[in-house]
């Protein structure tokens, strides 16, 4: 989890290919009108999400019903997103990815190909909510390589 330039699809693509475990990029289970909308510059609104947070924990369920252990990235920026993903029936743990605002927009300047533009960066610093002490998971400085990131979490999560 973590805003946009923390480097969530590259690390949790290392994490799952460490531990052997299937990979998915929640930006793939959006409907094309949040991409647009995204694209176009304007937030999402919690409207907007929560069709998209069910079939992220729905995919994870179905995982989970298969035997299968899996990474998936999400902003998961609120409680209340995190709480949806929870209602899971797999165990689901956060990995919050964090790191300076500067170093966020630098990054996000910096690639290509991608819907979210810089401009969304600080509405959600705005909307992230860390996570809390009662919630499973650990947080991960971004201001290492993604390797030491990938490597960082699986330890602290004891895998």
């Amino acid at each position: 989890m973590g805003v946009s330039g923390s480097g969530k699809t590259t690390v949790a693509q290392l994490l799952a290919k460490d531990l052997g475990w299937t990979f998915a990029e929640a930006d793939e289970f959006h409907p094309q009108a949040n991409i647009d909308k995204m694209e176009s510059g304007h937030p999402l609104t919690d409207d907007d999400r929560w069709p998209w947070l069910r079939s992220i924990r729905d995919w994870a369920s179905e995982r989970a019903d298969a035997g299968e252990d899996a990474v998936v990235t999400c902003s998961a920026l609120k409680r209340s997103y995190r709480d949806v993903l929870r209602g899971s029936r797999a165990r689901v743990r956060f990995v919050h990815l964090d790191g300076p605002r500067e170093l966020l927009a630098q990054r996000i300047g910096g690639r290509t190909g991608h819907f979210m533009p810089s401009s969304l960066l600080d509405s959600q610093l705005d909307t992230l909510e860390r996570l809390g002490a009662d919630e499973d998971g650990v947080v991960v400085s971004v201001d290492s390589s993604p390797q030491d990131c990938a490597r960082a979490a699986a330890e602290a999560l004891g895998l």
